[in-house]
């Protein structure tokens, strides 16, 4: 548990021991970093800053979705970020945030094991980094949460840009005919969209949180410009992935068609063939069961059967050429 005192001579880090006082004082800005849920981490929020227990509760476990609860003074926020996996898998890193009048309490909810420690601990250390240096000046906890939500946005930017540069690739690939595996290409893009509509997904439903924020009295008059602004940043964020999104779509569908289109005229072919051929076949297996074997070769009848089958085929195919068939 990290523990960070911000007033104008910067930023001092403390003591577990000394949040009460800190409290007390009212001096600063307290911002409490929590990296790991842990016994020490529920007893300090539930005993020093007195939480609700359904809140700290939240914090020890894994939440599906973003929520918001309003508790007096103090508002409690899960959010999630997308991380990219192996095989195009998107891990929600989660973020919880206590927002009082004069403290922020950030917990980083449980994630796969298959997502690094620090991938969670980004956004909080980089909005450290940035109160640290003076390029961030925050006047209420409101600001460090406003901070570290738009630095989670910027990332989000980032990454349906990876992704749009996947989806041009991808493209260029289906306009120039270049792919030699349709099965493992097929499964590239539909892994994409997959990418695509798990950002949209997760900055849609926390644009609605933020939507309930900006309604709620916990929130200071001069901190609901924030509010505002992240809404409408989730808001551009879900637009860009979910125009990408249809954009691939499209490619899919482009890509989908001319694939049905080659299988329509390649199974016109063979049926053209089968016409041509059973024909053929037919009076070969009739003349094969009524003629008797000789012990030389019967040139009449021989040149005979091959000449009618040479017509039959020929007949077949003027008349597929002249149905539109071949």
């Amino acid at each position: 548990m990290d523990v960070h005192l911000i007033d104008e001579q910067g930023v001092r880090t403390c003591d577990v021991e000394e949040i009460p006082a800190l409290l007390a004082a009212r001096h600063g800005l307290l911002w409490v970093d929590v990296p790991q849920w842990d016994a020490q981490a529920e007893d300090v929020l539930g005993r020093v800053f007195h939480l609700h227990p359904l809140a700290l509760r939240d914090c020890a476990v894994r939440n599906r979705l973003p929520k918001v609860h309003a508790y007096p003074d103090v508002l409690f926020l899960v959010l999630h970020a997308p991380e990219r996996g192996e095989g195009g898998h998107i891990h929600h890193v989660e973020l919880d945030r206590f927002v009082g009048p004069r403290f922020l309490v950030t917990v980083h909810g449980p994630v796969n094991p298959a997502v690094p420690r620090d991938v969670s601990l980004r956004d909080t250390r980089e909005v450290l980094e940035r109160i640290r240096s003076g390029r961030l000046r925050p006047r209420t906890s409101f600001d460090i949460s406003h901070a570290i939500v738009s630095t989670i946005t910027r990332r989000m930017e980032r990454f349906v840009e990876t992704l749009t540069e996947d989806v041009w690739e991808l493209e260029q690939r289906v306009t120039a005919d270049s792919y030699s595996d349709p099965e493992r290409f097929l499964d590239e893009m539909f892994r994409t969209r997959h990418g695509l509509l798990s950002v949209k997904t997760i900055a849609t439903q926390t644009a609605e949180i933020y939507r309930r924020v900006a309604g709620l009295s916990a929130v200071p008059e001069e901190s609901r410009h924030l509010v505002g602004d992240l809404i409408d940043q989730f808001d551009r964020i879900a637009g860009l992935a979910g125009e990408e999104k249809d954009y691939l779509q499209g490619v899919i569908e482009f890509y989908r068609t001319r694939t049905d289109t080659k299988m329509t005229i390649a199974a016109e072919r063979l049926a053209v063939i089968a016409v041509v051929t059973l024909p053929i076949t037919a009076l070969a297996s009739v003349l094969g069961m009524n003629f008797i074997v000789n012990q030389h070769t019967m040139v009449l009848g021989l040149t005979v059967s091959l000449v009618t089958m040479v017509a039959m085929s020929f007949g077949l195919l003027w008349w597929a050429r002249r149905m539109g068939w071949w």
